[in-house]
């Protein structure tokens, strides 16, 4: 239980994942009660990453009392990559150096050096790099700011920027333009 507890206690930095997440080892431990289950943490990859990586621009209280950072994402899909693109080129992964992209709903990129994650542009959540399926990517950071002073709440906003924008966003705009541009 303290695990499934520290799950939702991080669904602030994963709100798309951690909830569902959640619900599906619950659903699991009443189906199974027996087995074991194991939790994976597509961070853990990137756990690797120098400090002059992860550590964002900003002063050393915000990191030690907040813990924000850079933590990276879709860890497990950059660690398999970057371990199949060593089987490619023939060498051991401890050996391999490696820029990987995961690209899906969700998208980011890893500079892999000897096998470890060393830099990674996904940040303190899954929203930060590049642009995604929902999720908006890098952002001037002073727009939340001026959307709440236009009296957004900053749930419509995260909400906005978490799931309303990226490419679908971009893929309603382009299909109205398209409708536009014929006439319609």
């Amino acid at each position: 239980m303290m695990v499934i507890a520290k799950i939702e206690a991080l669904s602030i930095l994963a709100p798309l994942h951690n909830p569902s997440h959640v619900i599906g080892i619950e659903a699991a431990r009443k189906a199974f009660p027996y087995l074991p289950q194991v939790a994976v943490f597509d961070t853990a990859f990137h756990q690797t990453m120098p400090p002059k990586a992860y550590t964002y621009a900003i002063s050393q209280k915000l990191y030690r009392y907040f813990g924000i950072r850079r933590y990276g994402f879709h860890g497990t899909s950059h660690f398999f990559v970057s371990c199949e693109a060593a089987k490619w080129l023939d060498k051991a992964p401890e050996i391999t150096n490696v820029i990987t992209v995961h690209l899906g709903n969700g998208a980011s990129v890893c500079a892999v050096k000897d096998g470890k994650s060393v830099d990674t542009n996904m940040g303190f959540t899954p929203i930060a790099g590049l642009m995604m399926g929902t999720r908006c990517g890098d952002l001037d950071p002073s727009i939340p700011e001026f959307l709440q002073k236009q009296g957004w709440k900053p749930e419509q906003i995260y909400k906005e920027l978490n799931g309303n924008s990226g490419f679908s966003w971009r893929l309603r705009a382009n299909q109205r333009l398209s409708r536009y541009l014929r006439g319609g």
